[in-house]
């Protein structure tokens, strides 16, 4: 192909692919929205020396790499265009180290979620972040772009949840950042700086993470349906001005209901109607469910509460089926934006404007104990149409309005990167660039994103 990938297959046999299909899938992620052109190869270290020879090689030859975790990030980020390599950590893939006495673990990017999780259980403990791709995404990926979760409100994202992190910079030099202790302030906090870096800084080779003993006591499950979205909005604003901190609340719109209940095949749900389905853990999970369910039941609410493992599985079932059910209605254009929790009503009025002044819909869900929402653009074909853009364009200026934030957990990529300034201001707009040129000076390190106008 090109002599660099003659280079890194003499350097790395096995481990380089030039087929048409893994560049092909290399160019896009679960956005929708793909790169122009074509990757030159998706490389597949698996080690860290391997991925120090891909940047000596890269940087030698100024050929830009983008990493890549599991392609479920929804911001474009990861998407690889012409004349770069892809360069996955799917290979790297091990849990290296348990210590449960001190409560961390120490692994490779390219391990899944619920795999960690999994082997994790035997040794009494759990890492709380909880993405609803987690049967699909990585710990590298959720590290990379700040990914957050439906457990975030009550047990932090993934910036609370890593305490270190091993990164190879783009000349291949290994640096090692963070500590393996409770506290530590010592020299300027790097670790915090690459999560959510979306590649920029580096590639994440490992995380010494922070976990928790795993939850005992009761889960109560409840649903709360009301007879508009708003109601819904405003009634977990008031569970969370109550004091009561469930592990999940979520807010599902009427269309978004509608659809996901026609793709699990499920009976159709109250014309109309919006619904928040809420999670309580731990001692108080009983006592914590009938608080809530008292007092949404007073807001207008039809509530139903179980304590059954099943029966709460299944309804989050419906929620994590969300995005799959967004594709039975067309292309979308999957936004993530944050306000303050109690302007979480306010928002939704924001959307219905948008909807009226555009004539669209935009089935919208939201992690409602924490302000993120993700509305949802449709449209027809390949390309975001001009007027889709525009809407976007109005509610994004909406968030900022109301106190918010452009993305709240999928991260910038190439989606949102004309927004960010607005959001930055000129000065840190300016710094930003700056630390990033510090880390990678010729560029080479996903070029295109974040960043770019």
């Amino acid at each position: 192909m090109t002599a660099v990938v003659d280079r890194l297959e003499q350097a790395l046999p096995g481990r380089v692919d030039t087929s048409a299909s893994a560049r092909t899938a290399a160019r896009a992620d679960k956005s929708g929205h793909a790169s122009a052109g074509m990757p030159l190869a998706v490389l597949y270290p698996e080690s860290v020396e391997d991925v120090q020879t891909i940047m000596r090689i890269a940087t030698g030859t100024r050929t830009p790499v983008v990493p890549r975790g599991a392609g479920t990030g929804l911001a474009g980020g990861a998407n690889t265009g012409d004349g770069e390599l892809s360069l996955s950590l799917m290979r790297m893939n091990r849990l290296l180290e348990v210590q449960p006495d001190d409560l961390i673990a120490v692994v490779e990017p390219g391990i899944i979620n619920a795999h960690l999780n999994n082997a994790l259980r035997a040794y009494g403990v759990w890492w709380a972040p909880d993405p609803a791709s987690r049967e699909l995404s990585t710990v590298g990926g959720n590290i990379a772009t700040g990914a957050g979760g439906l457990l975030c409100a009550k047990y932090g994202v993934v910036r609370d949840a890593v305490i270190g992190v091993d990164v190879v910079l783009a000349d291949g030099t290994l640096m090692h950042c963070g500590r393996r202790t409770l506290k530590g302030v010592a020299g300027l906090d790097l670790t915090s700086l690459f999560i959510g870096s979306e590649g920029e800084l580096g590639i994440i080779v490992g995380a010494t993470l922070k976990l928790g003993r795993l939850v005992t006591g009761t889960t109560c499950t409840l649903t709360a349906v009301f007879a508009s979205v708003r109601e819904a909005a405003a009634g977990a604003s008031a569970v969370t001005a109550a004091g009561i901190q469930p592990a999940i609340m979520e807010l599902i719109d009427a269309t978004s209901l509608e659809a996901v209940h026609r793709l699990l095949t499920l009976a159709p749900p109250t014309p109309g109607a919006s619904q928040l389905t809420i999670q309580t853990d731990g001692p108080a999970a009983r006592d914590e469910a009938e608080a809530i369910a008292t007092l949404l039941a007073s807001r207008g609410a039809t509530v139903e509460v179980t304590d059954d493992p099943d029966t709460g599985a299944e309804l989050l079932r419906i929620r994590r089926s969300m995005h799959p059910a967004m594709e039975t209605l067309g292309t979308t254009l999957i936004e993530d934006v944050s306000v303050p929790r109690s302007r979480l009503a306010d928002m939704f009025d924001e959307i219905a404007r948008i909807e009226q002044a555009y004539g669209i819909t935009i089935p919208t869900v939201a992690h409602a104990a924490d302000g993120n929402l993700h509305p949802n653009f449709v449209f027809a074909g390949v390309e975001v149409p001009e007027h889709i853009w525009q809407a976007a364009d109005d509610l994004f200026t909406s968030a900022l309005r109301l106190g918010g934030t452009l993305t709240g957990e999928h991260g910038v990529g190439v989606l949102k990167s004309r927004w960010l300034k607005a959001e930055l201001g000129d000065a840190q707009w300016e710094l930003q660039q700056r630390i990033t040129r510090a880390f990678d000076p010729a560029g080479i390190l996903n070029p295109g994103k974040v960043f770019s106008l």
